[in-house]
């Protein structure tokens, strides 16, 4: 399996960013852009959850569909709910994200033995 590309992740984190801000602000009647942290920290969460869900039980999100990106476990399976959401709030951290390994695993992917594929 080849890994996924820097720009297909990149491509995903903002559209898995737009649907977190746009489900936000319509269940929540938050301002996008925040006016303040706890806004911005109600987007966040949002993001975590829908990212970290969606991929810990289907292996893709929004985002990582449209862009052509699978989340996997070395067997080839969706990490799981738990694993999900501790990868998506890795991911939040940014840090994690952009340390990457000679494979292209970030330490986000590290932590909980996933690696992005496209397909």
């Amino acid at each position: 399996m080849e890994s996924a590309p820097l720009g297909r992740r990149m491509l995903a984190l903002v559209i898995d960013w737009i649907v977190a801000a746009l489900s936000a602000t319509a269940l929540t009647g938050v301002n996008y852009p925040p006016d303040d942290p706890m806004q911005n920290a109600v987007i966040t969460g949002f993001f975590v959850v829908e990212v970290g869900l969606l991929v810990g039980l289907l292996g893709s999100s929004i985002g990582k569909r449209v862009a052509g990106i699978r989340v996997e476990n070395p067997d080839g399976q969706p990490i799981g709910v738990g694993y999900g959401l501790l990868r998506t709030a890795l991911v939040c951290l940014i840090i994690p994200a952009i340390v990457q390994n000679k494979e292209g695993r970030g330490l986000h992917d590290i932590v909980v033995g996933s690696r992005e594929i496209k397909v």
